[in-house]
């Protein structure tokens, strides 16, 4: 006689395992909602609200933001040098306009004048002292820019192009300080006083005149190409590929 099943060993059709597939011993109600993730894994695991590895990522990117900002609105130390390198240069090289003004006064031709009384005339109307005025202020500025060139190519070598900017403002600084101070140590340009300080019939020297402007810009065009053609014959070169590749094959 055999004893009556108990409601425990009784196994309900629910409780079998379906075909192909795990048992499953806890089965979340149908319309149960409170499951974030029926699946097991988020839709989209960045996603996920307060998640500290997406704000730490957030944090890192805006880090590198301010870093790249940072790299490219401050100039570099090399950037500094090559900046303060120029200035100097210029304020050299503007500062050496005296003597260029100096010579120029002393060099250039001088304008005979005379006076009958009642006007001034040139003494030697086929003259051409006031034209030589001109080109000798456009050799000195020739000369004295090549020179510049030369030795600040010497001093600062591995100049850049911020050294070439500095070297032309230099040059146009120094040719109107020049032209401005030949000018006020020349003879004076009131001629009629002048003529009546000579007196009737006695030649004196004109103002001295810078007619031609484009003399100004003599030192700077010279002082640029000079330096452009000093770089280019001895300044530092890159080294050719196969020198880079025999370097570190020899490491």
């Amino acid at each position: 006689m055999t004893a009556p099943l108990t409601p425990h060993d009784q196994h309900s059709p629910h409780d079998e395992p379906a075909e192909g597939r795990p048992p499953s011993h806890e089965q979340p109600p149908a319309g149960d909602s409170a499951v974030p993730y029926p699946t097991g894994y988020p839709a989209h695991p960045g996603q996920a609200s307060g998640h500290p590895d997406h704000a730490e990522h957030s944090e890192r990117a805006e880090h590198a933001e301010h870093t790249e900002f940072s790299e490219h609105s401050e100039p570099g130390p090399e950037l500094r040098a090559e900046l303060v390198q120029a200035s100097l240069v210029a304020i050299a090289v503007a500062v050496s306009g005296v003597l260029l003004g100096l010579l120029w006064l002393w060099l250039a031709p001088k304008v005979p004048l005379v006076s009958d009384g009642s006007a001034v005339y040139l003494k030697n109307s086929e003259g051409e002292d006031a034209v030589g005025a001109d080109g000798m202020f456009t050799l000195l500025g020739l000369a004295f820019g090549a020179v510049s060139a030369i030795i600040v190519f010497l001093i600062f070598r591995h100049g850049g192009i911020a050294l070439v900017i500095g070297l032309a403002i230099g040059g146009v600084l120094a040719s109107v300080i020049a032209w401005r101070l030949g000018v006020w140590l020349g003879p004076t340009s009131d001629v009629v006083a002048h003529a009546k300080e000579a007196g009737k019939g006695v030649t004196f020297d004109g103002p001295l005149k810078l007619g031609a402007k484009g003399a100004l810009l003599s030192w700077s065009v010279a002082a640029m190409v000079i330096h452009l053609v000093l770089t280019g014959l001895f300044g530092p070169r890159d080294p050719e590929p196969d020198s880079v590749e025999q370097w570190r094959g020899a490491k």
